[in-house]
């Protein structure tokens, strides 16, 4: 099992002028310690789970970049980039800039999008779930369509583009990893077979016995559209808490191994304190070593 590192809060001690130091810093040290790839939400207010609204949170892609610039190995994307947020097109050309800027480093992760409050506060657009659905499939066909170098007209029900050119092509051939984010059955799951190479499920409360099922949901879809259920990786986000009185390195690996079983190969998780650097030196050294060989297919 492959273990990922998300970082979904910048509420730091000293603050904006601080943050910067410190994410050079913590990224630094999960290269350091095996992490195999980074992550951060694309989301321009805290999300209600996480913390306040008007709490710290950068732009998702230039936040990427800045990793991108300080570090040489792990993978880097968003979970996940709600598609109203941008046209399908620039967002394409985001994420092939950030793959060529990289040396073929990035993931292409999407999703519906569901956070209204920050779309209305911001003024962007907040469809109906129906048309949030549609969009997202068209920018699905739009990035198999672009990474192609197919620069035909596309006339979809939402998007229409006359020449959608994409100059540099991503290094990460035959084009960075696309993720779709969710877990929703009728929907959702059956774009992952359709379009993705990978998909990202919800494990912090959800347990194993409901990834599971999902997983079995999701090859079912491959089966009925003829695609290799193996193709696709199969994540899902996590959280350790290795404070004292929190979770043990022991019971991480634990939590790693119910997850195995039930068919996830990549975790990426959020550690409490992650400023602090030293949760991300214990995952390093008693984790990832113990969860390497952890793998089903």
């Amino acid at each position: 099992m492959r273990l990922g590192l998300q970082i979904p809060s910048f509420t730091w001690p000293g603050g904006a002028n601080e943050i910067a130091s410190k994410l050079a810093r913590i990224a630094g040290a999960a290269e350091a310690a095996g992490f195999a790839s980074l992550w951060v939400m694309d989301h321009f207010f805290q999300i209600e789970m996480i913390g306040k609204p008007e709490e710290p949170m950068l732009e998702g892609y230039s936040a990427l970049s800045f990793l991108a610039a300080v570090t040489k190995r792990v993978q880097l994307g968003t979970l996940v980039t709600g598609v109203i947020y941008r046209h399908p097109a620039i967002l394409i050309k985001t994420v092939t800039t950030l793959d060529v800027l990289s040396g073929g480093r990035a993931y292409f992760g999407v999703g519906a999008g569901w956070y209204q409050r920050e779309a209305v506060g911001l003024g962007v657009s907040f469809p109906p779930l129906k048309e949030r659905f549609e969009r997202l499939e068209e920018t699905l066909q739009l990035a198999h369509r672009m990474w192609s170098g197919n620069t035909a007209p596309f006339h979809g029900k939402h998007y229409q583009l006359a020449e959608p050119l994409n100059s540099p092509q991503p290094i990460t051939k035959p084009h960075p990893p696309i993720m779709v984010g969710g877990s929703g059955e009728r929907k959702t799951l059956r774009l992952v077979a359709q379009y993705a190479d990978a998909c990202n499920l919800y494990a912090l409360e959800a347990g194993a016995e409901t990834i599971r099922a999902k997983l079995a949901v999701l090859r079912l879809h491959c089966d009925d559209l003829g695609r290799s259920y193996d193709d696709i990786e199969r994540t899902a986000v996590g959280a350790f808490d290795l404070r004292p009185g929190g979770m043990s390195a022991s019971q991480a690996i634990d939590f790693c191994g119910e997850l195995s079983e039930a068919g996830i190969d990549h975790l990426i998780v959020s550690l409490s304190r992650v400023d602090e650097i030293t949760p991300i030196e214990t995952v390093g050294k008693e984790v990832i070593p113990a969860v390497a060989d952890l793998c089903q297919y």
